[in-house]
């Protein structure tokens, strides 16, 4: 998820750059700077507990790809709370990496850019062609109608975890299907110094991804159909008030959660202080923080009613990270054969598994250490109920403003002050103002 812009929408990128942060990379130097055809520079996302997992990750796999090509791989593991003003300022500059991560979400932001490379059919065809990726994946690497702007690496989709031991000691017989179980079990959970479930209150992107999937269950989005900020309808205020009212009304969620940011909810889960947690594809980073598997189980995120599906029983983002190059690098073959390589069946097997993702590739994604209760949860909801954030150029601005707008309505609940339709909507007028006016 990311966005960057031109010159002349510096002062939308300064505000873009202050406040995001969500899934991609950076570095200081590579792109235009680098003259060597036996190097490449690449900005990778944190996908992990903490970078130096990542590193431990990845730095096996670029070694492989060096010996295989002779092309050495610069790595850095850039944090998201940087990630989108390291690639704002390279892209202004001209310094930026050969290849980067860039969330799926920003897909179309950095596209309207004209930084990236376009994957047309020509390049797709050096990579094995586009039909080896999954539809899902591929609605999220750019406008509809326009070349992607990125190739998908990971996929991911929202699920919930659930401690078997807390719930079997609060009596609860399963994991919650609808809104009203969940508080329900919440509630049940929330006594001697443990809570229902985690959130982290001033990360923009997780607040947003939680906010878009309540919308979709009520009937709502945050664009019209022409692509303009729509953010203070009935259904989008209502989305939000609900889901601040898990700390605000509902007391489920602990007020400290207020100020947390990435991968602390799932700290929290996996130390046993939270019983539940929504999050995207956690197996792997529940792992690396010491928690079994078979500690926890994993359901569908509950819908209003009924069972997850199509319309308003969406219960994810179509959650990703996506491969991307910069236009201007010198070294366009060394970066497209770094992609094919990425994007093999068998690195995809290898990456996906370290990062407890679901391969984009569907020659991988069928292969069976994909095929775990955990993943059959994943990419049964990749394929039936996930949806993509809106595709429209101004998305990472939409992540930004209303995702800062929810973690200030999360800082009023947790100061006690009371959270209110009328001041969700007033967070959210404030939010739409900030928008670049088409």
């Amino acid at each position: 998820m990311r966005s960057i812009r031109a010159a002349a929408t510096g002062a939308v990128i300064l505000s873009l750059a202050l406040a995001a942060s969500a899934c991609g990379g950076g570095s200081s130097t590579g792109g235009g700077s680098n003259d060597s055809p036996k190097e490449l520079t690449y900005w990778a996302s944190n996908q992990g507990a903490s970078i130096e997992i990542d590193k431990k990750v990845l730095q096996p796999e670029l070694d492989k790809f060096e010996k295989e090509t002779g092309i050495k791989v610069k790595l850095e593991v850039v944090p998201w709370s940087d990630l989108l003003n390291r690639i704002l300022t390279a892209t202004t500059s001209g310094q930026g990496p050969d290849v980067l991560n860039i969330g799926n979400t920003w897909s179309a932001s950095l596209q309207a850019t004209g930084a990236l490379l376009p994957w047309d059919a020509k390049n797709f065809d050096k990579i094995g062609g586009k039909d080896r990726f999954v539809d899902s994946a591929l609605g999220s690497t750019g406008v509809e109608g326009q070349d992607p702007a990125a190739v998908p690496l990971y996929s991911m989709a929202y699920a919930l975890y659930y401690n078997k031991q807390m719930f079997a000691d609060a009596g609860i017989d399963g994991p919650p299907a609808t809104w009203d179980e969940l508080i329900a079990a919440g509630k049940k959970l929330s006594k001697d110094g443990k809570w229902g479930i985690g959130a982290e209150g001033s990360n923009p992107s997780e607040n947003i991804h939680h906010a878009f999937v309540f919308a979709k269950q009520h009937g709502a989005d945050f664009f019209t159909a022409d692509g303009k900020a729509d953010f203070t309808g009935d259904g989008a205020v209502t989305a939000v008030k609900q889901y601040v009212d898990l700390m605000a009304k509902d007391k489920i969620i602990a007020p400290g959660n207020a100020e947390y940011a990435q991968n602390q909810s799932v700290s929290d889960f996996a130390k046993g202080r939270t019983g539940m947690l929504l999050w995207q594809s956690a197996s792997a980073n529940l792992k690396s923080q010491g928690m079994s598997e078979d500690a926890y189980g994993i359901a569908p995120v509950p819908v209003q009613s009924g069972t997850p599906g199509p319309g308003r029983q969406v219960n994810s983002m179509v959650a990703g990270i996506n491969l991307a190059v910069f236009k201007n690098t010198d070294n366009l073959d060394g970066a497209t054969e770094f992609v094919k390589f990425m994007t093999s069946d068998a690195e995809q097997k290898v990456l996906n598994t370290a990062y407890g993702s679901i391969p984009p590739v569907k020659a991988a994604q069928e292969d069976a250490a994909f095929n775990s209760p955990a993943n059959a949860v994943l990419k049964d909801t990749l394929a039936k109920s996930a949806v993509a954030l809106p595709q429209v150029s101004n998305e990472s601005q939409f992540e930004t403003a209303v995702g800062t707008a929810i973690k200030e309505l999360f800082a009023d609940a947790a100061g006690g002050r009371e959270v209110t339709t009328d001041s969700v909507k007033a967070a959210l007028t404030k939010a739409q103002q900030q928008m670049p006016k088409k």
